[in-house]
């Protein structure tokens, strides 16, 4: 802690033209409100979410769902992703917890959809990855 509050200090010094320890402990109180904002639950759950979309075959699941913009049946989505019943239902489950994607059984079909978490999400993607 005492090497980076150190090279606060010479960030403040560069950034006011001199620094004080004043400064230095104004400067550390503002960014303990900034994470203490965030909070640690909220984090986590974030950090859920995300999780949930670093695997190729979750994040294939929540883009087709997305794009399909109605329910799919297990079935089908079994059918983009090259993985055995087992991973499906793991991954789904997966989304499920994260809050991406709700499902429920219909007859004896399994279906499932995109939540709106889910596209606000990916919208959020393609505004950000552009012309790729």
């Amino acid at each position: 802690m005492a090497q980076s509050t150190e090279r606060l200090r010479r960030y403040l010094e560069d950034e006011l033209g001199k620094c004080r320890s004043e400064d230095v402990d104004q400067r550390l109180d503002e960014l303990g409100t900034l994470e203490a904002a965030l909070g640690a639950a909220r984090v986590d759950a974030e950090l859920d979410v995300l999780s949930a979309l670093a695997n190729e075959t979750r994040y294939t699941l929540v883009r087709v769902l997305v794009t399909a913009g109605e329910e799919l049946c297990v079935c089908e989505l079994n059918a983009v992703v090259d993985v055995t019943e087992s991973g499906l239902s793991h991954a789904l489950s997966a989304l499920t917890d994260a809050g991406l994607v709700e499902g429920w059984k219909e007859g004896r079909w399994k279906k499932y959809r995109a939540t709106n978490r889910a596209v606000a999400l990916v919208t959020v993607l393609d505004g950000s990855v552009g012309g790729v």
